[in-house]
């Protein structure tokens, strides 16, 4: 038999009015044990996990690393003894390390290691001294992609030939120096391939850039690019296919890092490096060898500051009409009109219109 509800009859608020001043606690639930119970089981994260050391001295290196584990090298280890598997560690990353708008590692960080049960885990990495980072791409997570950190010299690895010699990714390379605070040092490889080096070698040599010109076959000027690293950490890079792993390997055969010839359809190298690696040699050197690039994106440039990254272009700058002058298609432009006597060299001002132009396009790009 079904319930009728009298006429008249008002229906109860399935909402009970709670005084929370005076009761606060027993208030927030209708069960006050069940309260306290629920408050049991909650977890205090504060409580459980221990802050991530702010203080600690770094006591590693970072030789390689992927998203999740980085392998180290300890920093006690033997400096006059030959490097051994023994030195390095393969490390978790602790997952309270979070990557931002950068690389949250690179080869070259130092960092602080400390042993939880079985595992070595990365919990606190120092500041970067120096770095080389290049604009990490749009449909990446990241912004800003590191290189290297904590290097003291950057060598751009160019071939002679084989692939050709391309001054426009050199350019660049110099203006990701000068960002990073790193000294560059030009290394023109494969000069037993040709008679003559590029004519663009001659502007670098102006600009007051260290330049070392190396054969891997004949073994010339690796001595004297050795003299330029010892007792500083530095990286290789370049386009893929110009040597930087072979000349590794010629400055220290026991590395055995494995090397390709040029793809015979495009003439182009070949991605034979895929990761970034430090590696140490004798007389206290250290070389990050990288991966191959074919672009080098810069980060954090507008195109209206590009011109001081070119000593020479920005010190001619000052004699042209318009204080803002592009250098590109004003009148009276004292750039353009050194060019056309031949002050300046052609081939920079290529790269410096080439930069300009494709740093216009990124800041109209939504």
């Amino acid at each position: 038999m079904s319930k009728h509800k009298r006429p008249g009859k008002k229906r109860r608020s399935s909402v009970r009015t709670r005084d929370w001043e005076q009761n606060p606690d027993a208030d927030f639930s209708h069960d006050l044990s069940r309260h306290r119970r629920a408050q049991s089981k909650l977890v205090q994260h504060a409580d459980v996990e221990d802050p991530l050391p702010t203080d600690a001295p770094p006591n590693a290196v970072v030789v390689s690393h992927s998203r999740k584990w980085a392998f180290v090298k300890k920093a006690d280890a033997d400096p006059h003894r030959q490097p051994s598997a023994d030195d390095t560690l393969l490390c978790k990353i602790d997952e309270r390390l979070v990557e931002e708008e950068e690389s949250l590692l690179a080869p070259g960080d130092r960092v602080f290691v400390e042993l939880e049960g079985e595992d070595h885990v990365v919990r606190a990495i120092a500041p970067r001294q120096t770095s080389l980072a290049k604009c990490a791409g749009k449909h990446g997570r990241l912004e800003r992609q590191i290189i290297a950190a904590n290097v003291d010299v950057l060598v751009i690895v160019a071939a002679a030939t084989s692939p050709p010699f391309r001054p426009g990714l050199v350019d660049r390379f110099l203006v990701v120096a000068q960002q990073g605070g790193v000294e560059p040092v030009l290394c023109l490889n494969k000069i037993d391939l040709v008679e003559e080096e590029p004519p663009e070698m001659r502007f670098y040599r102006e600009l007051g850039i260290g330049i070392c010109r190396t054969s891997c076959v004949t073994g010339e000027g690796i001595a004297a690019l050795r003299d330029k690293l010892t007792g500083k950490t530095s990286v290789l890079a370049g386009h893929s296919g110009v040597g930087k792993s072979s000349i590794l390997n010629t400055m220290d055969p026991e590395l055995k890092i494995l090397t390709q010839s040029l793809s015979e359809a495009t003439r182009r190298g070949r991605h034979t490096t895929t990761l970034s690696v430090l590696y140490e040699l004798h007389d206290d050197i250290h070389i990050i060898d990288t991966p191959g690039l074919r672009a080098l994106g810069l980060w954090n440039i507008e195109p209206e500051e590009i011109a001081f990254y070119f000593p020479e272009i920005a010190a001619t700058s000052m004699s042209c009409k318009f204080r803002n002058c592009t250098h590109i298609h004003e009148i009276e432009c004292a750039v353009k009109e050194a060019v056309e006597a031949g002050s300046l060299p052609r081939a920079r001002y290529e790269s410096y219109c080439r930069l300009r132009s494709d740093l216009d396009a990124e800041k109209r790009q939504p």
